[in-house]
């Protein structure tokens, strides 16, 4: 179960990865129809790189898809020795990548209409963050306890581990992360219509349609600023939260590369993809490692787990 998940984190940052290539190289109408590609399962004839884009996006997604279906069928086939909000959490994801299936349909139906693209990319960045945090939030239900008792069981005769539970986030840490998390989506949110737009090439070749440019950066402030300061609270958490402080400053850390990537991005006016790609998948590993902090910290999913050994020498 957590190879599946682990696995599906990844993909879904492809998927997205991918979805934002296919958009710098105008690539979003390279397979005409749905959910065929110009009829076809594989469009061989048609095959380019833009046709390629288009139809890996799609293949990707599917793939997805299915290994969601087997998540939440074997979620519920073996809900009695698996913890009750699985099946939940599992058919949720389910949900939105059938939310997600229908808003790329639109997306060709109605000719990369902005609203639905920035609806596609909305709902894919969601479901990045709730399969990180499902993944987090098994690994600390199954894999911690399973090196507890191990630690345990490997004591020298003469000491005695104790096993003590992890720690609870304090009131400002469990108040400050969720609003990262709402900050960060929102400003990716801002870059979907921008981006769907072409608003930055826009502006800067005839000054037209400027204030999307202008609201993605100025939303860039406050979502930094918040993720940048999680990162040094965490500093101030105990030691046994030393998962929670990893997360927090790759956080800090993803973001500091995407302002720098966003700059270099906006300074070649979008003229090298590569960079633009990477100003995007940047964004999908820094949603992806909050939704993991939320996974690790959620309420009540660290309350009974022994994962700090103590040695009683007595």
């Amino acid at each position: 179960m957590l190879l599946l998940t682990g696995h599906l984190v990844v993909a879904l940052v492809a998927l997205v990865v991918i979805g934002g290539t296919t958009r710098v190289m105008e690539a979003g109408l390279a397979c005409p129809d749905w959910p065929l590609c110009y009829g076809v399962l594989l469009p061989g004839r048609q095959m380019n790189i833009q046709v390629f884009l288009e139809w890996f996006h799609r293949l990707d997604a599917f793939l997805v898809g299915l290994a969601l279906l087997a998540l939440s069928g074997l979620s519920l086939a073996y809900r009695s020795r698996l913890p009750g909000w699985l099946p939940w959490l599992s058919a949720a994801a389910l949900a939105l990548v059938a939310v997600q299936g229908l808003l790329g349909a639109l997306t060709v139906i109605h000719l990369l209409e902005a609203s639905t693209v920035t609806a596609h990319l909305g709902t894919a960045l969601v479901l990045v963050l709730l399969v990180s945090a499902l993944h987090q939030r098994l690994v600390v239900a199954f894999a911690v306890p399973a090196l507890a008792t191990r630690a345990l069981d490997t004591e020298p005769p003469g000491k005695k581990a104790i096993a003590e539970p992890l720690p609870v986030g304090p009131t400002w840490w469990c108040l400050l992360l969720p609003l990262s998390v709402l900050l960060v989506l929102g400003q990716c949110l801002l870059g979907g219509p921008m981006a769907s737009q072409w608003s930055a090439k826009l502006c800067f070749a005839a000054g037209q349609a400027c204030s999307w440019l202008l609201a993605h950066r100025l939303g860039a402030y406050p979502a930094a600023l918040s993720v940048l300061m999680l990162g040094l609270v965490s500093l101030a958490l105990p030691a046994s939260a030393r998962a929670w402080r990893g997360f927090a400053l790759a956080a800090s850390a993803l973001v500091l590369l995407q302002v720098l990537l966003g700059v270099f991005t906006l300074r070649l006016a979008l003229a090298v993809p590569a960079i633009t790609v990477s100003h995007q998948f940047t964004a999908a590993l820094l949603v992806a490692v909050l939704g993991a902090l939320l996974g690790r910290t959620w309420p009540g999913s660290t309350s009974s787990v022994p994962s700090i050994l103590k040695v009683d020498h007595g």
